[in-house]
């Protein structure tokens, strides 16, 4: 096991909740915010006490082959998830923060048990029916939010994945919808589709129009 790994307590702030009575934490995160086009994904994981599936980590800090790996280890053996998203659509309509707050709060609703304590990564916590806490670069400290991160970026790219058999031109396939140069190279060879989020688009919009 990485040495870095090894040193965290992985279940600080899953032990802490359950100091302060909480019986049923779930760790929440999120994929998928910064893209021009599809949905933002969070996921929601429940851990058996005292549980660290072995390899768990921050999603960014494994590679492609492993998080898929471990996406069938975490539904395997973790108690409990859930996946959830709000799409393009919602995000033009509701803005990108409170689209990811819809998505987060979808998926622990989604979960079986009834989660008692979220745990959630970042600095600012969704509207839950349940308490919770924040956890800033929780994906790197908690093992219940490392394993929700890996749920939720494994299951956006496999939906970016099947977005790109549909909307072949734009090569999601590469990008799974970031705003890289590829990306605006087949933006501005197709134009955007249904599936891009306008809100996302001004600047290329503005850019185009002056080209017009």
């Amino acid at each position: 096991m990485n040495k870095e790994v090894e040193k965290i307590d992985w279940l600080y702030y899953e032990n802490e909740a359950k100091n302060r009575g909480y019986n049923v934490i779930c760790g929440v995160d999120e994929a998928g915010r910064g893209p021009l086009a599809g949905p933002v994904c969070a996921a929601a994981v429940i851990l058996k006490d005292g549980q660290v599936i072995e390899g768990v980590n921050d999603s960014k800090k494994l590679s492609e082959k492993k998080r898929e790996q471990l996406f069938d280890k975490i539904i395997n053996e973790a108690l409990d998830y859930s996946i959830a998203y709000a799409d393009e659509k919602e995000i033009d309509k509701l803005n990108i923060l409170n689209a990811t707050y819809l998505a987060m709060k979808r998926a622990v609703e989604g979960l079986s048990l009834d989660a008692d304590f979220a745990l959630i990564d970042g600095n600012r916590m969704p509207p839950l029916d349940i308490d919770g806490d924040t956890v800033i670069k929780g994906d790197a400290k908690s093992a219940s939010i490392a394993a929700a991160s890996i749920l939720a970026k494994v299951s956006r790219d496999r939906y970016m994945l099947e977005l790109a058999e549909k909307y072949p031109q734009y090569q999601f396939e590469k990008h799974k919808g970031y705003g890289t140069k590829l990306h605006y190279e087949m933006l501005d060879k197709f134009g955007a589709s249904d599936i891009h989020r306008q809100t996302f688009l001004r600047t290329w919009y503005e850019k185009n129009d002056k080209r017009s």
